[in-house]
């Protein structure tokens, strides 16, 4: 060679090359594409290119719109963002439309943190409706900050003028239906809301209860005596002992309930008698630390019904009364009644015509005509009231307080204020569960028959809906607050009869609101409708917040453009199964007959490392934003998809930290399949399958079976299950198997040869299935990639679908039987070469030579790879042998080292013009190159 330069021999070489950068910097980079995505127009160029396609529709459940988002919402908008994006993928036509809930207390208490109470109930409806646009407008940045498409510029609000009216029609649908009625009933109070709760908006805690057990002096002494059977010789008054959780109801004791089918006792103390169901006096005498004989004889439970006790501070004579929901559970067997509070003390109270006056206020106070505690809050009554106990009766041994203690159990809270709720009886709307609607059916049968219509993911939903479902009360409908949809009805002022016209006054009403929003019904008045406002009064009650996204199935998504009813899939948490899940289940039975969705998918709690929920006072909260500005928005939409949504979401700094070194795994496959590949031109270089190598034929059947389990699994929304495959497919079958092999064909063969286009032939076809498996995923690596392929071209990957991706071949089943083997047995000589390297005999595994010993099969099918083995097994040379069990002997290579391909050959300087490299390689110089068959 001129002037004896040592050849260059690295440019004769294929080195793979490519823009796609193996950093992704993706907390810099990603709002980039967001903002192009958005003034592209992404979106709706994807939904053209759906046009015509089957329709899948996911319909949003509101977030409220207070706060910022945390990593809860992050979860179900991502989770909501790959189903739709794997139905785009698997050829559906899948719009989304956001939404927000936007009425209620959270808000109403806001704005009376922010300005007092107190405010005109107008101008507090302005204020809110202007800080939920606000709150809208944050959420909604930090939303799309997450890589999420859908129709932001058109998302929906439950304030929306038309959406309100459309829920005022709802309202009025349900009404038609005989559902909706008016009725003084006990529901669950918050008094920091001073509104009425529906179930949805109540969880239970545990906590800490003052438990009391008290003696309500009996009236009807000596009939009592009598029933026992045994006459009372002295003049000890006997007591009917009742046990209590709940000191505050004692003013609002009516009657002392017992069971009738339940056998009672009189037990003597030295100062009294006690009445005791008999199952419970001995228990019930070890707690109060008395010795008492028990009387001869027994009372049947209903044989009490109609003595007379007295109240245990009030002037007050209380009947005994006869009911099925007194228990042995705990207690005494005799349960105080109190109407106005409990729903069996209501029941009770209805049977038997008791008083059923409400003794505390909204503010939860004792009314004024209450004796002793009136003004007094019932969460300061314990103390009080257990004073007044005490009082009573001279020894101290005969007070009507017998023990106090405290009692943990669980116990109702308000959901938004996490305090102790109350019971109070109190007139309200509520839509009927067990009244027969117009079909006939209650709403009760038609939500369970639904339920057995849908599907559930993960299937426990199906249980813990149905069980819900199935002891619920009836739905308390009616709030006493400003900030909500008004139940738009009129009420007689004599008959509280509604009015004769109130189907056309609802419609009218809607019309109205559809214009001027919640704001033009308050401001109407009863002459604006026609109405005469000496005879009827307009109600000023809005409706459960519930209500509001309940029925957005039908004030929104039949209104959609492009969408339809029912809608294919609701998803949200695991809470919602008593939320919006119920609450959409309820109106659409009551409206329709049916659910307003087919599929049900839930998602768990999301929780830290140690599973615990994130405070801010345990320090353990990740916040999405942060996440976003630090490892990117990637990180996150991966965490979440490799998480089994079935149970809790664990995230912590060492689990990102996992989860960036998986993205990186399929960041690099993903760069070096683009690499190898960046002077492949499909349209000229491809070739069919039955001239590719043996090898890259099986790539092709692995890869077709990794598509098909992961379409699978996203068909069935694990996308956890897909993401595992994706790690191991880029990790173990790509990374360590395939393309570990292909290396040495791709950088040492010629350009334009056949062995070198078959392999690139493999790779189009694997990274284009790879981009579209990972997209609804990782969407911004897998555009960012397909802008690599597409340069200069206004192309999106979500223009196409994953079907038909790859060609069909011939015998792919044999082929996969054939090379698992092969892997196996290459598994077995990569140790062998492992045990070499550390001892220092060896550096790479090209310096290596292996002879395999191999009984028939396996030598057979060693052998059918001919002089391709070595390839296979990436050393410089691979000899089979007979053998009666596979073995394998693995020796330094002596020849000398390639400078080109770097195997170890005998033949390395056999050419005079090229002194440093082996014969294959000189072969290689010129096309066509050597000859490959398998590998």
């Amino acid at each position: 060679m001129a002037n004896d330069a040592k050849p260059d021999y690295k440019s004769t070489l294929n080195l793979p090359d490519t823009p796609f950068p193996m950093r992704g910097d993706l907390a810099k980079r990603e709002p980039v594409w967001l903002k192009d995505w958005d003034e592209k127009g992404l979106y709706f160029r994807i939904r053209k290119a759906c046009a015509g396609r089957p329709l899948f529709i996911l319909h949003d459940g509101p977030p409220y719109a207070n706060g910022d988002i945390h990593m809860g919402h992050a979860a179900g908008k991502i989770l909501k963002d790959i189903v739709v994006k794997s139905k785009t993928m698997a050829g559906f036509d899948a719009p989304y439309t956001p939404g927000w809930d936007c009425h209620g207390l959270p808000i109403e208490h806001q704005i009376e943190k922010k300005h007092g109470r107190n405010l005109e109930p107008n101008k507090q409806r302005a204020l809110c409706r202007e800080f939920a646009a606000e709150q809208i407008a944050r959420q909604k940045v930090d939303f799309k900050r997450l890589g999420i498409h859908g129709d932001w510029d058109n998302s929906y609000t439950t304030m929306n003028p038309p959406t309100e009216g459309a829920e005022i029609r709802a309202l009025g649908r349900i009404w038609k239906q005989g559902l909706l009625y008016r009725g003084l009933k006990p529901v669950n109070w918050c008094i920091d809301c001073g509104s009425a709760l529906a179930e949805a908006e109540v969880e239970y805690e545990d906590r800490t209860s003052p438990a009391i057990d008290v003696g309500y002096r009996m009236i009807d002494r000596d009939k009592l005596a009598k029933l026992a059977g045994a006459p009372l010789t002295d003049a000890k008054p006997i007591d009917a002992v009742i046990w209590t959780t709940t000191p505050w109801t004692l003013p609002g004791s009516q009657a002392i309930s017992v069971n009738p089918e339940l056998a009672y006792v009189l037990a003597e103390t030295d100062s009294r008698y006690l009445l005791l169901a008999a199952e419970l006096a001995e228990k019930s005498l070890a707690r109060y630390g008395l010795a008492a004989t028990i009387v001869p004889g027994t009372i049947a439970g209903a044989q009490l019904e109609g003595l007379k006790a007295k109240h245990p501070f009030l002037d007050r004579e209380v009947p005994i009364v006869v009911g099925a929901h007194v228990t042995l559970d705990a207690g005494t067997g005799l349960v105080h009644t109190a109407p106005a509070h409990g729903v069996d003390d209501f029941d009770m109270g209805v049977k038997y015509k008791l008083s059923l006056e409400q003794p505390v206020d909204d503010e939860g106070k004792y009314k004024s005509f209450v004796p002793l505690l009136a003004g007094t809050s019932v969460r300061a009554a314990d103390k009080p009231i257990l004073e007044l106990l005490q009082a009573r009766n001279a020894p101290q041994s005969d007070t009507a307080l017998l023990k106090h203690e405290p009692f943990r159990h669980s116990y109702p809270h308000c959901w938004r204020h996490k305090t102790p709720i109350i019971f109070r009886a109190t007139t309200q709307w509520f839509i009927a569960m067990d009244k027969p609607a117009a079909g006939g059916k209650t709403l009760r049968e038609a939500a369970m028959k639904a339920i057995s219509e849908t599907t559930f993911y993960p299937a426990w939903g199906r249980g813990r809906i149905e069980a819900m479902i199935s002891g619920r009360p009836d739905w308390t409908l009616s709030r006493q607050r400003n900030w909500g949809v008004p139940l738009a009805l009129f009420l007689d002022r004599e008959t509280d009869q509604l009015h004769p016209d109130t189907e056309a006054l609802i419609e009218k009403a809607a019309a109205m609101v559809d214009k001027g929003g919640i704001e033009a019904w308050f401001a109407a008045s009863c002459e604006d409708f026609g109405v005469d406002p000496k005879a009827y009064r307009k109600i000023s009650d809005t409706m459960d917040v519930w209500f509001d996204s309940g029925v957005t199935h039908f004030s929104v998504l039949r209104g959609l453009a492009g969408q339809r009813w029912p809608a294919d899939l609701y998803l949200e948490g695991s809470d919602q199964h008593r939320g919006w899940f119920q609450s959409s289940l309820l109106t659409g039975c009551a409206m329709d007959g049916r659910a307003p969705y087919n599929a049900l998918l839930t998602h768990g709690f999301t929780v830290d490392g140690q599973g615990r929920k994130m405070s801010k006072s345990l320090g353990n909260v990740i916040a999405p934003q942060k996440v976003n500005d630090t490892l990117g928005a990637e990180m996150i939409r991966l965490w979440i998809a490799a998480t089994d949504y079935s149970g809790e979401l664990a995230i912590s700094d060492e689990i990102l930290k996992r989860v960036v070194e998986s993205y990186r795994r399929i960041r690099n496959t993903l760069r070096f399949l683009l690499a190898n590949i960046a002077d492949f031109d499909p349209q000229k270089d491809l070739l069919p399958p039955d001239q590719w190598l043996e090898i890259d034929r099986y790539a092709l059947a692995m890869t077709r079976a990794f598509a098909q389990e992961c379409t699978e699994a996203y068909g069935r929304f694990e996308f956890h299950t897909v993401t595992q495959r994706m790690q191991i497919f880029c990790s173990e079958d790509l990374g360590a198997f395939y393309l570990d092999i292909l290396k040495d064909r791709l950088y040492t063969c010629p350009r334009e040869s056949r062995a070198r286009r078959s392999a690139q032939s493999v790779l189009h076809h694997v990274t284009q299935v790879l981009l579209r498996l990972m997209a609804p995923v990782l969407t911004f690596t897998a555009e960012e990639a397909w802008t690599v392929l597409h340069p200069g071209k206004e192309e999106s990957l979500f223009f196409h679908t994953w079907n038909d991706v790859l060609p069909a071949q011939a015998d792919e089943n044999g082929l996969a039987v054939k090379w698992a083997r092969l892997r196996e047995i290459r598994a077995v000589v990569q140790k062998e070469l492992e045990a070499l390297r550390q001892a220092g005999s060896i550096g790479s595994s090209l310096a290596a030579e292996v002879e395999l010993a191999a009984p028939e099969g396996d030598r057979a099918l060693l052998e059918s790879l001919g002089e391709d083995l070595r390839f296979a097994l990436i050393t410089s040379a691979a000899r089979v042998v007979p053998g009666a069990e596979l073995a394998v002997r693995v020796t330094p290579s002596a020849h000398a080292k390639c400078e080109r391909c770097w195997h170890y050959r005998a033949d390395v300087g056999s050419n005079p013009a090229h002194p440093a490299i082996c014969g294959r390689c000189v072969t290689n110089l010129k096309s066509p190159g050597e000859p490959r068959t398998h590998a």
